[in-house]
């Protein structure tokens, strides 16, 4: 694996042969530790789920504007694009796992406070507003202290698998969570399932106390000093197997990734279906990003070139959801559309993840996930008054023509930059990046 700035992670021609040798679908699921954060994070992401679907219902009933919604996923994550690097060199400077464990009670106890307000009847949407922020703040630090600290768990010959077996993880908790607070929304009301959802993190905190810590894998932490947020940009900037990947991810995580915006919408103001027919919209897609995740955990390489044909895949398979003329047709390209936006994600986290030296890793996480979820501030402010003002078709084909442009640009400049293929695998048990060039291969960006 290169690691080096510049010149010293200058791309080689050599045979583009790259993969790993493969342990089955779930591998990393033979490790104690993994087990463990992965069974918490089964119970958590199922309430997050919930409480998602539940504060975008929510704040639909209480201003009737898709904007607003649009402002509150905004509010959750406007601190990653404020602060998010600075997570970053929080998480490679402190033990990951003490930090995981104040971030995800911190997580919790947010979930608690919206419950609170909801069932005693005094919500209002600046209190949603509110607490949407403070759960931004405190994924400053979970989000790349939970990223990298699976290296930490599984190792470098497991890593891929366990990133693409995290995404299957969140999207199988998506398949049930949106599902039961439709039906909570519809049976008892919206604050029990934001309370379910605070409770739920009580799985994850006890799997992180169970750990046991002499069988994670040792990485050195960075000592505090001066110019490490620098330090890690300039890593980021030499290294085009990094910058690509981080690039096309932000343009289609800002303009492609505002499902809250738009289902609301075609549930509401398009098709005319109630919450429980709207959770059941999260399903479908959810169930097409599992399939995406299952088959991305199989895979023994990851190729940039997979990862800007899916980009434009996803751009296109949005536009073509956008012109959907009946709800059934809408409804059936949420697989795809959730299976290859899922394809997109995890061959960009795993082929920055395994790129990058294990103690640059979560700043460069931190990049990672500040351009990918960082950008929503922008786009889903501009997506929502988009659809409240053009309505909702044109502002889910917006979204899909962006992210398309964008998958087209990235790929022509890849091509331009010497015709560069980047291969990312395994091979004998250790982690490479590989270069393989029609003519001329260079690092500049």
């Amino acid at each position: 694996m290169s690691t080096g700035p510049g010149a010293d992670s200058a791309p080689v021609h050599k045979p583009d042969t790259y993969t790993r040798r493969g342990g089955g679908t779930f591998s990393s699921l033979k490790i104690r530790n993994y087990r463990l954060f992965f069974t918490g994070a089964i119970v958590s992401n199922t309430g997050t789920w919930m409480a998602r679907i539940t504060q975008d219902w929510l704040v639909l009933s209480l201003t009737g504007s898709a904007a607003a919604v649009g402002i509150t996923t905004a509010l959750q994550f406007l601190p990653m694009l404020l602060f998010g690097l600075y997570g970053g060199v929080i998480a490679d400077r402190c033990p990951k796992r003490q930090l995981l464990l104040v971030s995800q009670a911190a997580l919790g106890l947010c979930g608690v406070a919206l419950a609170v307000l909801t069932l005693s009847g005094h919500v209002q949407v600046w209190h949603v507003y509110l607490i949407a922020f403070l759960l931004g703040m405190v994924t400053v630090v979970d989000n790349p202290a939970r990223q990298s600290f699976v290296s930490e768990m599984v190792g470098p010959e497991q890593l891929r698998n366990a990133v693409s077996l995290n995404s299957a993880n969140f999207q199988s908790a998506r398949l049930v969570g949106p599902a039961v607070a439709g039906v909570l929304i519809a049976g008892v009301g919206s604050g029990w399932a934001f309370l379910l959802n605070g409770l739920s993190f009580v799985a994850p905190v006890v799997g992180l106390l169970l750990m046991r810590t002499g069988e994670l894998h040792k990485v050195e932490r960075v000592p505090r000093g001066k110019g490490q947020l620098r330090e890690g940009l300039r890593y980021v900037a030499g290294r085009p197997d990094l910058v690509w990947p981080i690039v096309l991810v932000g343009f289609i995580g800002t303009f492609g990734f505002n499902f809250p915006i738009w289902l609301t919408a075609f549930a509401d103001g398009v098709f005319h279906v109630g919450a429980g027919t709207y959770g059941f919209l999260n399903t479908l897609m959810a169930a097409g990003s599992l399939v995406g995740a299952l088959a991305a955990a199989r895979r023994g390489s990851t190729r940039l070139r997979m990862l800007v044909i899916a980009a434009g895949v996803f751009g296109v398979l949005e536009v073509v959801a956008a012109l959907s003329p009946a709800f059934w047709l809408f409804a059936l390209l949420l697989v795809p559309i959730g299976m290859i936006g899922l394809t997109v994600n995890v061959t960009a986290n795993s082929a920055v993840q395994m790129a990058t030296d294990p103690t640059m890793r979560g700043r460069v996480m931190s990049l990672y996930m500040m351009v990918f979820a960082g950008g929503t501030p922008i786009g889903a402010p501009l997506l929502g008054w988009v659809t409240d003002v053009y309505g909702a078709r044109v502002g889910f084909a917006a979204g899909g023509l962006i992210s398309l442009a964008a998958a087209v640009v990235v790929g022509l400049v890849l091509a331009r930059v010497g015709g560069l293929k980047v291969a990312v695998g395994w091979r004998r048990g250790h982690p490479r990046v590989r270069f393989v060039a029609r003519e001329r291969l260079t690092t500049a960006a």
